[in-house]
């Protein structure tokens, strides 16, 4: 009954959340709640807390439903990209406020008043919705395609709420193959505040990378071309090949494991980018240069990024030290990592990139959330918890708490870490009998597949 009520109070904290302006207040109240939910949740038998899962993930990413994209106008972006596609331009030739595209701007994007909050100056007058309107978009040409399928999908009218929508199916399609794998860790995705907030309601495009991340661990077969199609949607999804590729150096290379892997994945990256590269007069890397440039991540002394590693290294080492520590931690996992857990070592690299990056954006830790519910490393989801902190705070401001908090986070990774190298789990690393606590589990495949290595778990 204590989970339930819990449970009851995240849902109503998530809309709280996302139904007024953005404050930290009732966003710690939420991950707070999941804090302890996931606790109670140890002592949970499995059929019940199976129900408790499943509903408690449906209900929650309804929630993020509730009210319109409150603390991100980036869906606003997806909207006009599938339009500009469905009228035959390349989303990379134009940006937004380019008046060779003012036959496709509406009252919706394009308002006649520009009063409100969130709206952005045009240099020919006016305002859009569309965040960054003088430049190219940033996406790659899988989230381009999937833009224009949304767009194709939409009625008249529908605005934003076909796009959460698709959020939606994708986070409860994660939390079905989650559970599918073992329900109890997957409490770690169905509960937690980021996936309503971040995949649902703010639509972040980066939930379609989360799927094909997902579905590329649990397919050994396409998981190179599902890893190829994730980093086609969104780039980051790039750090969990070296996961994909755990342990192959443990012997000598394993040259065949690597070309199974490596070159279904660049084959699908190529191919998704052709026909773009052929239809574009612009380079489709589009925004990116600038973006990196705009989050200070090539001169980080005015910024909050690489926040851990300039507590110890003047700012002007920060990019190269960064570098080299995730090269490092990449070479770990592809020796030391296990390659019947490729999860582990994609989480491992991933949630690292963003400990060593420390970006202002919640969404980019979904792919982490994700991993953890897989391998069953709770303390992970801190750098999900940082993010959003950093984000509602103010990713640039002076006064942001984003140092402190990713500071915590990557501290109880080493806690984490510590525990389970010196405190022996209780019940063996199979799935979790009644009463197993969830920091002491590692996830295991749910079964094996001809020729594939994996686990054994039925």
């Amino acid at each position: 009954m204590k989970l339930i009520v819990v449970l009851v109070g995240l849902a109503l904290a998530v809309v709280r959340t996302v139904s007024g302006a953005p404050g930290l207040g009732w966003y710690l109240l939420a991950w707070a709640l999941f804090a302890v939910a996931v606790w109670l949740a140890r002592r949970e038998p499995d059929g019940r807390l199976a129900v408790l899962v499943v509903a408690g993930g449906v209900v929650m990413a309804t929630a993020g439903l509730s009210a319109p994209p409150s603390s991100s106008t980036d869906s606003f972006r997806y909207v006009w990209d599938g339009r500009v596609q469905a009228a035959g331009v390349s989303p990379y030739d134009h940006p937004p406020a380019d008046p060779a595209l003012a036959g496709l701007r509406d009252r919706w994007l394009f308002p006649s008043r520009c009063d409100a909050r969130d709206l952005w100056p045009l240099p020919d007058g006016g305002c859009t919705r569309i965040n960054r309107p003088t430049v190219p978009t940033i996406y790659p040409p899988v989230a381009q395609g999937y833009f224009l399928l949304v767009h194709w999908l939409s009625p008249d009218g529908a605005r934003h709420k076909v796009l959460q929508l698709g959020g939606w199916v994708m986070a409860v399609v994660v939390l079905l193959a989650l559970c599918g794998w073992n329900v109890r860790t997957a409490a770690c995705w169905a509960w937690c505040p980021a996936v309503p907030v971040e995949a649902v309601n703010n639509a972040h495009v980066d939930m379609l990378a989360v799927l094909l991340v997902v579905f590329a661990m649990r397919a050994p077969r396409a998981r190179g071309a599902l890893l190829g199609a994730a980093v086609a949607a969104k780039l980051l999804p790039a750090a969990a090949l070296p996961g994909a590729l755990s342990g192959i150096l443990a012997k000598g290379a394993d040259r065949r494991r690597a070309v199974r892997t490596l070159v279904p994945a660049a084959l699908v990256v190529a191919l998704a980018y052709l026909p773009y590269v052929l239809a574009s007069r612009a380079p489709v890397v589009g925004y990116l240069p600038g973006y990196l440039q705009e989050e200070r991540y090539g001169s980080p002394a005015d910024g909050h990024r690489y926040a851990l590693v300039r507590l110890v290294l003047p700012d002007a080492w920060a990019p190269y030290a960064a570098i080299a520590l995730l090269a490092l931690i990449a070479l770990f996992v592809l020796r030391q990592g296990d390659p019947e857990r490729p999860w582990h070592g994609a989480l491992i690299v991933t949630g690292s990139l963003l400990l060593l990056l420390t970006p202002g954006y919640s969404w980019y830790a979904l792919p982490v959330v994700a991993l953890a519910a897989m391998a069953g490393r709770w303390e992970w989801l801190g750098v999900a918890l940082a993010g959003g902190v950093a984000y509602v705070a103010g990713p640039m401001a002076a006064t942001s708490p984003a140092t402190a908090i990713y500071t915590a986070a990557a501290l109880a990774v080493l806690v984490g870490w510590a525990v389970r190298r010196w405190v022996p789990p209780a019940h063996g690393s199979g799935p979790p009998a009644h009463g197993n606590t969830l920091p002491h589990h590692e996830s295991k495949p749910p079964a094996p597949e001809a020729g594939a290595g994996a686990g054994a778990r039925p």
